[in-house]
């Protein structure tokens, strides 16, 4: 590692990845303590199941809430772990070879795809909303958007000069398809479940 000039840190950048990390780290440590209790005491009530739609139970004792054999908050125990030591590193003043990004950005890009599946899964099939995994999702979906946008824009995943210039302009547009891309999650968990009856 080398380090940034200090005009060159990402430090918007940076700091979402902090955020994130850890607001994803510490939702997955609820949902490890929540799936303990119900493995401890099926009958428990979970402070996280709010009505039959908003809930942590039905998601935790699912086949999906355990995809690879294992509890899936697991996962982000480990996963969130990333994020942080990364921003840390770049506020730190540290710079990244090319590879390392890629394999960031495939990481990130992994565990994207997994929220997607899981929300399909949440909405469509269990028909629940799981309000410390609904964190995770909100927290992963902004985490895609800027490393991906960031590694596009900046070369790193390499693009043609017009391309480069049209991810430049949305890597600054994150907030707002961040924010679009919770209302389609928002809508259709509404058209499907009728959310707000529940509240």
């Amino acid at each position: 590692m080398t380090r940034f000039p200090s005009a060159q840190r990402p430090w918007a950048l940076a700091s979402l990845l902090i955020v994130t990390g850890l607001v994803g780290w510490y939702s997955a440590f609820e949902l490890t303590l929540a799936k303990i209790q119900t493995l401890t005491d099926p009958a428990i009530g979970l402070s996280c199941n709010f009505s039959l739609v908003v809930q942590c139970g039905a998601n935790l004792d699912s086949p999906q809430g355990a995809l690879l054999g294992f509890p899936n908050p697991l996962i982000g125990l480990g996963g969130f772990v990333a994020p942080i030591a990364v921003g840390v590193a770049l506020l730190a003043g540290a710079r990244f070879e090319r590879w390392f990004w890629i394999l960031f950005n495939i990481g990130v890009a992994a565990a994207f795809a997994f929220v997607v599946w899981l929300i399909s899964q949440s909405i469509f099939v269990l028909g629940t909303l799981c309000p410390w995994c609904m964190v995770v999702w909100v927290v992963t979906i902004p985490l895609f958007w800027s490393v991906t946008l960031y590694n596009l824009s900046s070369g790193v995943i390499a693009s043609p000069r017009s391309a480069r210039r049209f991810f430049t302009a949305a890597y600054r547009w994150v907030p707002f398809i961040t924010i679009i891309s919770y209302l389609i999650i928002a809508l259709i968990a509404q058209l499907r479940l009728d959310v707000t009856a529940y509240l």
